[in-house]
């Protein structure tokens, strides 16, 4: 039995060829326009060489490109490496690599990094760039995307994929080590996205949903894009969140459901203007990537007349794994019940289930949990222990059988929704020079949920000041990474063997 997941954009071809699948500012898509986009990008691609199985890169924002991009990958019978656009050089070069990607295929405007990257790499063979900023850095090396797709045939099959074959892989990574690649098959993507649609969502034809959720991670691309598509409405784009942008365009295309991380619904709750704008077309919001604060939750409520259903999952489970799935069954606070087929449970630090209350890790199996890392079987085995994924996070579960967040093992900071790791920010501090200590810990915030924070100690030599640290790591790491506050101490405090203790800075962070 094959299955590809650009199915569901072919399936709501069938049903409505005519009703509007895609909007961008003034730039609109049929369905069946889409599905010719779609076809042109899989025939440019294999025009260039890409077989099935092949890895492309896409460095792209939410912008009307990327689901034409996404699925004439999957279409091709590629695998699809989403990244973030706020990359920089040296992890682009490290992505490309490890993927073994193929191709790339960025905006004009966003060539800087990713040139920079693809120059250090052997494995990337070509830059493919869509002309956003009218087309005169497209020249040299770089393939115009314009071009490929005018020579392309609109006419071609689907390329048959297999259930357990891979269509994605998401990047992702714990506090040691670098990024990992956790491979997402057509089924874990399809079926996830099926349930989450159509069970959790209960998505209509007629709902107009507002991609704010960075389609390059699987919450935007399950929940936002493909749920929207495998129903048959209609996906509105915003490039980057910003309150005012998102109220205008709720207003302007009558949106009904608006999926965020907990950040973004603090920003419309709080935009001075809120007013002045007509939000009630809204009729669900979805939450999740953090922990929503009670607080905001009813506040938003109140305030856009809507219901707001808190999720939880992560990038190796598809993402989605549980769900407050309704008004009437939820717990305010909660991440909800598993989702339809899929089993979690509580294990202690010997992988035995624990009692009901009492806190251990979350694990998870079921039809959304990856394939593996890539390349990565020793982690791979780790994360898979006895047939269960261990998520890192520990949390509990209650009597009604609806789990809740306590802390994660794992040191990663959730800001704004991104996924920052102190490893990667570590490694960049210990290049400053005059630098002897550097430790990264997340704090609270009320805007971003969790804030990146560095302690360092200098050598005495060293004059450089708190802000001379945070400019030196602007430079050199993507925005949402790089410390925002930054406390030099004479020496970090210590464990007998040496090693830095984090529990006692993030102490001293809460004094």
């Amino acid at each position: 039995m094959s299955l590809n997941l650009a199915t569901i954009v072919v399936e709501s071809v069938r049903r409505r060829p005519s009703h509007t699948a895609l909007i961008h500012d003034d730039f609109r898509l049929t369905y069946e326009q889409l599905l010719t986009h779609i076809r042109r990008c899989a025939n440019a691609l294999t025009d260039l060489g890409i077989h099935p199985g092949d890895k492309v890169a896409i460095v792209i924002p939410n912008t009307g490109l990327f689901p034409m991009v996404y699925y004439g990958i999957l279409y091709a019978g590629a695998v699809i490496v989403p990244l973030n656009p706020l990359l920089k050089e040296q992890e682009i070069v490290y992505h490309l690599e490890d993927s073994e990607a193929a191709a790339i295929i960025t905006l004009e405007s966003l060539l800087g990094e990713v040139l920079k990257g693809f120059s250090k790499t052997e494995t990337c063979h070509h830059v493919i760039a869509y002309a956003d900023q009218g087309g005169a850095n497209i020249k040299g090396e770089i393939l115009s995307f314009e071009q490929l797709m005018r020579k392309a045939s609109p006419d071609r099959e689907m390329a048959q994929t297999m259930p357990d074959d891979p269509a994605v892989i998401i990047y992702t990574s714990g506090t040691t080590g670098r990024p990992k690649g956790a491979v997402l098959t057509h089924f874990n993507l399809f079926y996830n996205c099926q349930v989450s649609s159509e069970r959790l969502f209960d998505f209509h034809p007629e709902d107009v949903l507002i991609a704010v959720l960075p389609l390059f991670h699987s919450f935007g691309q399950t929940c936002s894009m493909n749920g929207t598509f495998n129903r048959g409405g209609t996906l509105t784009m915003l490039p980057r969140f910003e309150a005012e942008a998102a109220l205008k365009i709720i207003e302007r295309d009558r949106v009904t459901i608006f999926q965020g991380v907990p950040t973004m619904f603090f920003y419309l709750l709080n935009f001075p203007e809120l007013n002045r704008f007509d939000t009630s077309s809204l009729r669900l919001a979805v939450t999740g990537g953090a922990a929503m604060p009670v607080e905001v939750l009813k506040a938003f409520e109140e305030r856009f007349r809507v219901i707001v259903l808190e999720g939880y999952g992560l990038s190796e489970t598809s993402p989605v794994a549980s769900f407050n799935v309704s008004k009437q069954r939820r717990k305010i606070g909660s991440i909800g019940e598993p989702i339809y087929g899929v089993e979690m449970k509580v294990f202690d630090d010997n992988d035995n289930e624990v009692s009901v209350g009492a806190v251990g890790e979350i694990v998870i199996r079921g039809h959304n949990v990856m394939k593996e890392y890539y390349k990565k079987p020793e982690a791979t085995k780790e994360a898979m222990r006895h047939g269960w994924f261990h998520t890192g996070d520990l949390g509990r579960v209650d009597e009604d059988g609806f789990f809740w967040i306590v802390d994660r093992k794992k040191d990663m900071i959730i800001r704004g929704g991104y996924n920052v790791y102190p490893r990667e920010i570590e490694e960049v501090l210990y290049g400053f020079p005059g630098l002897l200590e550097a430790a990264v810990v997340g704090v609270p915030d009320t805007v971003m949920g969790e804030e990146v924070k560095a302690y360092v100690s200098l050598e005495r030599s060293c004059t450089a000041s708190s802000q001379d640290i945070i400019s030196y790591c602007k430079e050199r790491m993507a925005a949402y990474k790089y410390p925002r506050i930054v406390e030099i101490l004479p020496t970090l405090p210590k464990g007998p063997t040496g090693k830095i203790l984090k529990r006692e800075l993030r102490q001293l962070s809460t004094e």
